[in-house]
Formats: structure tokens, C-alpha cells, sequence
């Protein structure tokens, strides 16, 4: 036996009338606008630079005069290559001294640097490696061998009162006068293999104007030495004929 339940009946509200309560519910917020400054008091926060306000006292006048003071100090400072101690006016003006061995210039080589010594044993090690050679270990032992024998050849020649060639002076020194050893190494590549009389008529040239520059070089920049220019001599002969078989062979 089935039951029976009584169903309230459903009033639905006219269009004329609304419930209040259904009213409140259904109705939209209006959205509040976003914040704007009425006034430009945070002069941080304005996008137009020119208008923030140059007082000392104020936030905006102390970043503008780090921005003048950042822009000037960055106008002041040196080149990059003259804070490295790189000057390639005068590491030209040394090198161009060195390709007139009867009439070489002391007075540039007064000043000494590393620089140009080492661009110039790098070239020397790409000339060598363009002639099938990997020798840059071999080029780097025996130009620090090299540098420390003359110190001690010219310290012990001149004696304790005029040796007063320091080993920075003797290094510079010798490794501007490794130019003719460059460009010997740059002109045997496109020498004959199989005649070695010329490569070695040639070689020798090149040796005895690398010898004759050095030992003015070390003369001039020592006082009292004139007397040993031929031991001088001797031992910068040694070092670059060491430095010219290895072009040769």
C-alpha cells in the first residue's frame, strides 16, 4: 500500500515584485578604481625622470647626482690596455728600434715591459707550429734559461758596484731582440727543404743581427761594461743560435 505525501505548492514571484532578500543577493558590486597618488610626494615612484625633484634633501636629487657623479668617474678612468701596463705606441716604437741593428735607440728600452716580448715569442711559436713544430714548451724553458744566463753572465762581468742591470731590464731586453729570430722563422716557411746552405747563410744573418742588437741594448742601458762588449757579445750569440736551430731543423 503506497503512501501519500502533500507537495507544498510553488509561488513564483511576479515581475513586478522582488523579494528584498533575493535582491541583495543578485546585485553587482561596483569595482573601486585603483589607488592613484594625488599628488607626486613619492618621487620614487614616477616614471618621468626630469620631474623628480634635484634637492639635497630629497630621495630623487641624491640618485640624480650618483648618476652624474658614475657618468663623470667613467669618462676619468684610463683605457683597459693602459691599466694592464699594455702601451702598443710604445711597444712599436721599441720593435721599430730593433730593425736597424748599425743604429739602435737605448733611450726606448730604458723603460722596460713584457709586453711586447711576449707577443713576440707567441709569433714565434705560431710561425713554428705553421712549420709543423709544436715547440711551445721547449720556446718557453729555454727563453726563461736564456734571460736568467745573461743576468748572471753581465752581473758577473760587470762586477758588484756597475751590475746594475735588474732581471725585468734583461728579459725585456732580450726578447725584443728575438724580432730577427721571428722573422727568420716566418721566412724558412716558404724556403726549399732540401738546401741547406741557404737556410743556414740565412739563419746565420739573422742571428748575427739579433747578437749585434742585444749586445748594444745591454751595453748602453749599463755603465762600465764597454770593456766586456765581446764576452756580451758571445753569450747573446749563444742564445740566439740556440733559438735559430730550432728553425733550421
Amino acid at each position: 500500500m503506497s503512501k501519500q505525501f502533500t507537495v507544498p505548492p510553488v509561488v513564483f514571484p511576479s515581475g513586478g515584485g522582488v523579494n528584498p532578500n533575493v535582491g541583495n543577493i543578485n546585485q553587482r558590486r561596483v569595482p573601486t578604481a585603483p589607488f592613484q597618488p594625488s599628488s607626486s610626494a613619492i618621487p620614487f615612484m614616477a616614471f618621468d625622470m626630469g620631474s623628480v625633484p634635484s634637492s639635497s634633501g630629497s630621495l630623487g636629487g641624491t640618485i640624480s647626482t650618483s648618476a652624474v657623479s658614475s657618468s663623470a668617474s667613467f669618462e676619468d678612468e684610463e683605457p683597459l690596455l693602459d691599466e694592464l701596463g699594455i702601451h702598443p705606441d710604445q711597444i712599436w716604437h721599441k720593435t721599430r728600434s730593433i730593425l736597424n741593428p748599425f743604429r739602435v735607440n737605448p733611450a726606448a728600452h730604458k723603460d722596460s715591459d713584457l709586453s711586447g716580448p711576449i707577443f713576440l715569442y707567441l709569433s714565434f711559436c705560431l710561425f713554428q707550429l705553421l712549420g709543423g713544430k709544436i715547440q711551445f714548451g721547449i720556446i718557453l724553458g729555454w727563453i726563461v734559461v736564456s734571460s736568467i744566463f745573461l743576468y748572471v753572465v753581465f752581473n758577473m762581468l760587470a762586477g758588484r758596484n756597475n751590475g746594475n742591470l735588474d732581471l725585468h731590464t734583461c728579459t725585456s731586453v732580450v726578447g725584443y731582440c728575438m724580432l730577427p729570430v721571428v722573422i727568420l722563422s716566418a721566412v724558412s716557411l716558404f724556403m726549399p727543404q732540401g738546401i741547406c746552405v741557404v737556410r743556414y747563410a740565412t739563419a746565420g744573418v739573422f742571428v748575427v743581427w739579433a747578437t749585434r742588437s742585444c749586445a748594444n741594448l745591454m751595453v748602453a742601458l749599463a755603465d762600465g761594461v764597454e770593456e766586456h762588449r765581446g764576452l756580451i757579445a758571445y753569450a747573446c750569440f749563444l742564445i740566439y743560435a740556440l733559438f735559430s736551430l730550432l728553425v733550421i731543423f
